[in-house]
């Protein structure tokens, strides 16, 4: 996975940089340039995700066991190290250092950005678990981070600092939501009014992005509410209903060129693909069926 963005391991346990650091590590007992750290502890915030590997982690002298999706928050001065057991399994995560400077300077500019460290440091809690989906999510905008620094593209220093930023509200909105989940009244009434928009707004962009946008709530918790209700994603309801929708206008008369563009599909090929896997024929077979079934009611589908 993104191996051109990996890291060689450092035992170095200082910034270089003034305000943050990034490092995407996959290491084994085996590898010559690995060598474990000792017992430390740091003067800025470090943030580990974990992917992969056979690893438990000790934190002020207690043993937490890792799993895949697990995000570590280690405040300053927290004394901590990770240790590697399976000297074969590959030990796959990120690390991110950010100083405590930079943390209060988002902290003027929203106390958002500071929720989890503020946790953390209450409540001594240094671990938060994702899900897949929200793991995915996660990974996602770390490996978007790694590449704007590998980058030479205009504008390269202002869009490191906005993936910073953005990383560090999602982590915020992400733990924050996790632990103040809704009610299940909002959770149907969010779920209804989904269902709703997405019923006036076929022919529009409906991206978990979009729709993120739109409701004010993480496209994760969006994909979790549809699961829970309808146990399909976001995207499989979307494609049914456009489907549905592009079905009944080619029945109504409307052209099949037409009929898909309405409803959102971008292309002929991906509307053909989807129509058929749904249907059991091609729009065209389907359309024709249907004229014959209307012409003469003794044939039968």
């Amino acid at each position: 996975m993104k191996k051109n963005l990996q890291s060689t391991f450092s035992p170095r346990q200082y910034m270089l940089s003034r305000d943050f650091e990034i490092y995407y590590y996959n290491d084994t007992l085996e590898d010559s340039h690995y060598y474990g750290v000792d017992s430390h502890a740091h003067s800025y915030y470090e943030f580990y995700f974990f992917l992969e590997g056979n690893v438990s982690i000790n934190i002020n002298d207690e043993i937490l066991p890792l799993k895949p999706g697990d995000v570590i928050v280690i405040p300053p001065h927290v004394q901590h190290y990770a240790k590697l057991l399976d000297g074969k399994a590959p030990y796959r995560r990120f690390v991110f250092w950010i100083s405590e400077e930079y943390c209060n300077q988002l902290l003027q500019i929203s106390s958002d950005y500071v929720y989890l460290m503020q946790q953390v440091l209450v409540t001594k809690r240094y671990i938060f678990h994702y899900d897949v989906i929200a793991f995915n999510a996660l990974q996602s905008k770390v490996f978007r981070l790694i590449e704007e620094i590998h980058s030479e593209r205009f504008g390269k220093e202002t869009q490191i600092t906005l993936c910073v930023n953005d990383l560090i509200l999602h982590l915020n909105r992400t733990i924050y939501e996790k632990e103040h989940p809704k009610s299940a009244h909002e959770e149907q009434h969010l779920y209804r009014s989904l269902l709703q928009f997405i019923e006036d707004h076929l022919d529009e962009d409906l991206s978990l992005d979009s729709l993120s946008r739109q409701f004010f709530v993480s496209k994760y918790h969006i994909s979790h509410v549809f699961k829970d209700n309808l146990g399909l994603s976001v995207h499989q309801f979307i494609t049914k209903k456009r489907l549905a929708m592009c079905r009944d206008a080619i029945l109504a008369q409307t052209s099949i060129s037409e009929a898909y563009l309405m409803y959102g599909f971008k292309d002929y090929s991906s509307f053909f693909r989807a129509f058929k896997k749904e249907y059991g024929l091609s729009p065209k077979e389907y359309k024709e069926l249907f004229s014959r079934e209307h012409d003469d009611p003794s044939v039968s589908r």
